[in-house]
């Protein structure tokens, strides 16, 4: 009963084998870091946009209308102060 798988596994095989394991772990840190938030100081973050900058986003997704923009427009920049 020695030998009944014969030699072992040839060198296809434990190639294969690393090129999977490789592969594997390569998927998995790759998964990882996309998941991680980044540090770099390129990245935006959603909390620090300013007041006019989500004004003007509103109005050019078309949530407010032209009056209602230059009115809170010149709110932000007058300091409020009427």
């Amino acid at each position: 009963m020695m030998g009944w798988y014969g030699m072992g596994m040839g060198w296809g095989a434990w190639l294969g084998m690393g090129l999977f394991w490789l592969v594997l772990l390569g998927v998995i840190l790759y998964a990882v870091v996309r998941l991680l938030p980044s540090g770099r100081a390129g990245g935006r973050d959603r909390g620090a946009d300013s007041p006019a900058e989500i004004l003007d986003r509103r109005f050019a997704r078309g949530e407010i209308d032209i009056e209602t923009y230059r009115a809170q427009r010149a709110a932000l920049f007058d300091g409020g102060a009427r």
